[in-house]
């Protein structure tokens, strides 16, 4: 199967990393340099097309990853009727990519870039009838999550496209504190990383509170600590980013 990427930013790289193993990918984007750049690095890339004069589309799957403001300016230079086109445009409904692109099945999708590794958390809604062949495509890099309404997107655009960036606090915090602690900064980097790495595994079987509640040992250093994150408002504070990243999804 063949995919058709439109975009050569962050989000579309990732998806190029993860599916290229897969897929026979072409990229479509507005700049030489960076076409040229993805060619190179990713050598399983069958093919590009500039954004300079129509592309043809006919028959395609497309997968859209451009910045949604660029919709409208992108949809003119597409020619034919797609097959199917992916879209991760956060804020852009179904509807709106129907009044834009000619496409038989339409499907929204929010990965994250740990598709660079095949490890996106991609949720996904749209046409029913193309659910098992977009669900195909995006376990290529990564695992899927299909949804029951439409809305429920712009959560997970909060939740699993943002909710990247506010791990990564958690984790360079926790490094940081490791540091100034007196553990060198490669240690504390490689443990907070194996950290994640066996939290992932915890709390796809074990649900968060029994976690804590198997650690948290009376008077231990898990309950001092604990107390500190509850102290400075840490849950109400990921509450609210989740709260404020959904909001800015919805336009």
């Amino acid at each position: 199967m063949e995919l058709m990427v439109i975009g050569t930013g962050k989000m579309a790289e990732a998806i190029i990393s993860g599916a290229s193993d897969s897929y026979e990918i072409t990229i479509v984007g507005r700049d030489f340099e960076k076409i040229t750049a993805l060619m190179k690095k990713y050598p399983n890339i069958s093919g590009s097309c500039l954004l300079d004069s129509p592309v043809e589309i006919e028959g395609k799957d497309l997968i859209l990853a451009v910045k949604p403001y660029a919709l409208e300016s992108v949809s003119l230079f597409l020619s034919g009727n797609a097959n199917s086109v992916i879209s991760v445009l956060a804020g852009v409904s179904l509807d709106e990519l129907r009044s834009k692109l000619n496409a038989r099945y339409f499907i929204r999708a929010m990965p994250n870039i740990a598709a660079y590794y095949k490890k996106s958390m991609t949720t996904l809604y749209g046409d029913y009838d193309f659910k098992d062949d977009a669900t195909k495509i995006c376990e290529s890099f990564g695992s899927v999550f299909w949804l029951d309404k439409e809305s429920d997107i712009d959560v997970t655009t909060a939740v699993a496209g943002s909710g990247i960036a506010f791990l990564a606090m958690v984790s360079e915090a926790i490094e940081d504190g490791a540091v100034k602690e007196g553990l060198k900064r490669d240690c504390a980097k490689q443990i907070v990383a194996g950290l994640f790495e066996g939290f992932g595994d915890l709390v796809k079987n074990i649900e968060p509170s029994v976690i804590k509640n198997e650690v948290m040992s009376p008077g231990g250093t898990t309950a001092a600590g604990y107390f500190e994150l509850e102290d400075g408002k840490v849950r109400s504070s990921f509450i609210k980013a989740i709260m404020s990243a959904t909001k800015r999804a919805r336009g």
